[in-house]
C-alpha cells in the first residue's frame, strides 16, 4: 500500500502562485507513476500532469503547459506541483495521485489517491 499526503493549498489572487507538495510513504519502490489531479465544483476530475518514472518524462496537461511545473517523485518521496499565473478556473480540490502501471489520462488508471488540497483563486 503506498499512503499520499497533500499540502499547500490556499487562497491566492489571480497571477499568484502557490507550491502543493505531496509525501508518499509505503511501498512507493512499486509506484510506476505520480501525478496530479484536480477537481472543480460540478466537474469531473481532470489531469495535469503525470510522471513516468521509467522513462523519466512528464506529461501536462494543455491548459496548464508553461504555468505548472511538476518535480520530484524520481527518487524522492516528495513530489512538488509549481503553481504559477493562477486563473480563477484554477480553483478546484487538487489531488496527488500514484499508479501501479503506466500515466493513463483516465482517474481509473491511478491506484493511489492522496485526501487533496483546496486551491483558490480569487481576488
Amino acid at each position: 500500500q503506498v499512503q499520499l499526503t497533500e499540502s499547500g493549498g490556499g487562497q491566492v489572487p489571480p497571477g499568484g502562485s502557490l507550491r502543493l507538495s505531496c509525501a508518499a510513504s509505503g511501498s512507493i519502490a512499486s509506484i510506476y507513476a505520480v501525478g496530479w489531479f484536480r477537481q472543480a465544483p460540478g466537474k469531473g476530475r481532470e489531469r495535469l500532469s503525470c510522471l513516468d518514472r521509467k522513462i523519466g518524462f512528464t506529461y501536462y496537461r494543455d491548459s496548464v503547459k508553461g504555468r505548472f511545473t511538476m518535480s520530484g517523485g524520481n527518487d524522492k518521496n516528495t513530489v512538488y506541483l509549481q503553481m504559477n499565473s493562477l486563473k480563477p478556473e484554477d480553483s478546484a480540490v487538487y489531488y496527488c495521485v500514484a499508479a501501479d502501471g503506466f500515466c493513463s489520462d483516465y482517474e481509473t488508471g491511478f491506484d493511489y489517491w492522496g485526501q487533496g488540497t483546496q486551491v483558490t483563486v480569487s481576488s
